[in-house]
């Protein structure tokens, strides 16, 4: 698969097209993708969502995606890259912390846009309005105060309409495969937490009807998923990152570095340490 390499902390990329030019991709980065018009589908991790004007989408560096367009489309991506956004998470304002935690480390995407309201999608492009013109002279001395401000409000915005929406879910009492997924992605830094008592708790179903579930809505069971995003994660790190495999054990919850290498050769074949310099 395809994987697309930003080379610059932050930048916008405004384009129409009547056909999608790109294969099925990945990315190294962040991105927030505003459809001003046009419709078609959004492919996202194998899910497939109608798109029409005003639908906003938000993609990390795990997620793949493509277009296919069903009339013409105008697009405008805002893209950003792990630096910009651990930057903006040293604000020490807790909300804000909240907000950078819920979009950049949590999966929406198989949610498809994360806006419903129009007048929130109208405050969304209004906002992306102003920073566009902003990045056009990107020189200033103020740009980057000007761009950052736009930004935490605009990602504000979009975390409201998650909270909205999970909240909605909440009172209607539905928990679809998709709420767990999303749970499991939450707290795939946390073992404890997926361990299927806890999940079934955490869901109100007895432990072996919730194995069946998930198994019946997504092909495998509930350890080959959480085995296999947890390897995908990790695969990311060793090719994207400095981290060392001792740190990246650490992160995964793996006892030790020992415990981590014999468990990656266990299910790729390789080392951790051969993987990356491959």
């Amino acid at each position: 698969m395809k994987r697309y390499v930003l080379h610059e902390p932050f930048n916008i990329y405004h384009f129409e097209a009547e056909q999608w030019q790109h294969p099925l991709h990945n990315h190294t980065y962040f991105e927030v993708i505003f459809i001003i018009k046009g419709k078609g589908i959004h492919n996202i991790n194998g899910n497939k969502f109608k798109y029409t004007a005003g639908d906003v989408f938000l993609l990390g560096p795990e997620d793949y995606h493509e277009f296919k367009i069903a009339s013409l489309t105008e697009f405008c991506y805002i893209r950003f890259n792990e630096s910009f956004s651990k930057y903006n998470a040293l604000d020490r304002d807790k909300n804000w912390q909240h907000v950078v935690k819920l979009l950049l480390h949590t999966s929406y995407q198989s949610k498809g846009s994360m806006v419903q309201s129009e007048s929130e999608k109208l405050k969304l492009r209004s906002l992306l309005a102003v920073l566009q013109a902003e990045y056009e002279n990107r020189t200033d001395a103020y740009f980057e105060v000007i761009r950052d401000s736009l930004m935490r409000t605009m990602m504000t915005i979009m975390a409201r309409n998650i909270s909205r929406q999970s909240t909605l879910r909440a009172k209607t009492n539905t928990s679809s495969i998709e709420d767990i997924l999303l749970y499991i992605r939450q707290n795939i830094y946390k073992p404890e937490n997926l361990k299927v008592h806890q999940l079934a708790e955490q869901f109100n179903y007895a432990p072996t009807y919730l194995s069946i579930y998930f198994k019946r809505h997504t092909g495998e069971s509930l350890k080959q998923y959480i085995s296999k995003y947890k390897l995908k994660l990790i695969e990311s790190r060793l090719l994207y990152s400095q981290a060392s495999l001792s740190q990246i054990a650490d992160e995964f919850g793996y006892t030790d570095e020992s415990h981590f290498c014999k468990q990656f050769r266990k299910h790729l074949g390789i080392t951790p340490t051969n993987f990356r310099r491959r």
